[in-house]
């Protein structure tokens, strides 16, 4: 297959530049300490400095995947199904979240939201970025709002992000890894005040686990 036809492919999102794929237990969030099938998607032009899977923005690095050799592969190991980046926004997710369904796989995806919604999800974790920010409807489609928190500043965003979200939305504020030890104590305090907020761990990092 010549290139120009892979790249109609991927732009067609029957095809998508595929990371890794990896079973593990999910670390963060609504669902940490469950079983799920990751499926992590290349591409990102985010940017975030602290992101801690830069190998993941070049997409042209990351193999262009059939999404039926991806969905072969998901079905054997869990029910739930992880989809994440990169930016997995960045490629339309319409043709493999359809192809998930079809095996009857609850689908979830983890997304800056800096591109429009495509696919269909039973979840949907927006954790958006200050550097560019969610567009369309997705506040309103978010099962999961979790915000990461650099610095002091990190928390008004967090509000002006909330105020979006439905009132189902689940909120969540993480530490940033790398300043774990100096914004833990700020989390804590800020949702002892604020308790509509919850704490996230990376507790994946914690366990030594994908």
């Amino acid at each position: 297959m010549i290139a120009e036809e892979v790249m109609d492919l991927v732009d067609k999102g029957l095809m998508l530049p595929l990371m890794e794929e990896f079973y593990t237990i999910q670390g963060e969030g609504y669902h940490k300490g469950t079983a799920a099938y990751f499926i992590r998607i290349g591409g990102c032009d985010v940017g975030c400095h602290w992101c801690d899977v830069k190998e993941s923005w070049n997409a042209e690095i990351h193999p262009p995947t059939a999404i039926e050799s991806i969905v072969k592969n998901a079905s054997k190991y869990s029910d739930t199904i992880v989809i994440t980046g990169g930016e997995p926004l960045t490629w339309d997710m319409g043709p493999l979240t359809t192809s998930l369904k079809k095996k009857s796989l609850k689908i979830h995806i983890e997304t800056s939201g800096a591109y429009p919604l495509t696919g269909t999800w039973d979840w949907i974790c927006l954790s958006p970025k200050k550097i560019k920010l969610p567009v369309g409807d997705i506040h309103q489609k978010a099962h999961e709002l979790k915000v990461i928190v650099y610095n002091k500043h990190d928390f008004q965003f967090a509000e002006e992000q909330a105020k979006k979200v439905s009132e189902d939305c689940v909120l969540y504020l993480q530490p940033e890894w790398s300043v774990r030890d100096k914004v833990m104590p700020l989390i804590v305090d800020y949702v002892m005040q604020n308790p509509k907020w919850r704490v996230s761990l990376q507790t994946h990092k914690y366990l030594n686990i994908p």
